[in-house]
This record gives C-alpha cells, sequence and structure tokens, in this order.
C-alpha cells in the first residue's frame, strides 16, 4: 500500500501561480509513472501532467507551456508548478501513482478567481 498527500493548493489570482506537492509513504515515484489529475466541478477527471519513471512526461494540451511536473526522488515528491493561471484551471487536483495499482491521494483545490 501506498500513500498519497497533496499540498499547495489554494487560491490564486489569475495570471499567479502555485506549486503542488505530492508525498508517498513509500519511496515508489522514481520507479513508477505518477502524475496529476484534476477534476472541475460537473466534469469528469482528467489527465493533467504524467512522469515516467525514466523521466519522460506528458501534458494535457490545455497546460502545455504553462505547467512543469517534477520529481525530486530525495525528498520522495511529485511536484506540479502552475504559471499564467486561468479561471478554467480551477479544480480538485489529485496526485495519482501506478505502482502496480492505481493509487490516487485525497485532492487538493485549486481556485483561479480574482
Amino acid at each position: 500500500q501506498v500513500q498519497l498527500v497533496e499540498s499547495g493548493g489554494g487560491l490564486v489570482q489569475p495570471g499567479g501561480s502555485l506549486r503542488l506537492s505530492c508525498a508517498a509513504s513509500r519511496r515508489v515515484f522514481s520507479i513508477s509513472t505518477s502524475g496529476w489529475y484534476r477534476q472541475a466541478p460537473g466534469k469528469e477527471r482528467e489527465l493533467v501532467a504524467v512522469i515516467t519513471s525514466g523521466g519522460s512526461t506528458n501534458y494535457a494540451d490545455s497546460v502545455k507551456g504553462r505547467f512543469t511536473i517534477s520529481r525530486d526522488n530525495a525528498k520522495n515528491t511529485v511536484n506540479l508548478q502552475m504559471n499564467s493561471l486561468k479561471p478554467e484551471d480551477t479544480a480538485v487536483y489529485y496526485c495519482y501513482l501506478y505502482y502496480y495499482i492505481d493509487y490516487w491521494g485525497k485532492g487538493t483545490l485549486v481556485t483561479v478567481s480574482s
């Protein structure tokens, strides 16, 4: 079993930045695929960004050039740097890990509003 805990969500104005972090209870990020999903009110959960064990990354078209996913093996975290935030980025952001099975965090709310 692996527990995932997200942090870093909050309220930010359009154009602002936030950094989300996901900590795992076991050191598995470096040997697995992990990433971030989000779910806006009334919408389905969607992929935001993913990073493989080899460090390859993939992003949703809607966040390319604005969001950056990274992994800190020393701190055992996966992070999402979000810049130039838009109101449509408002959602609950979930940390995701695939290590034999799917693992999900409980989510952290990001609200982009003036």
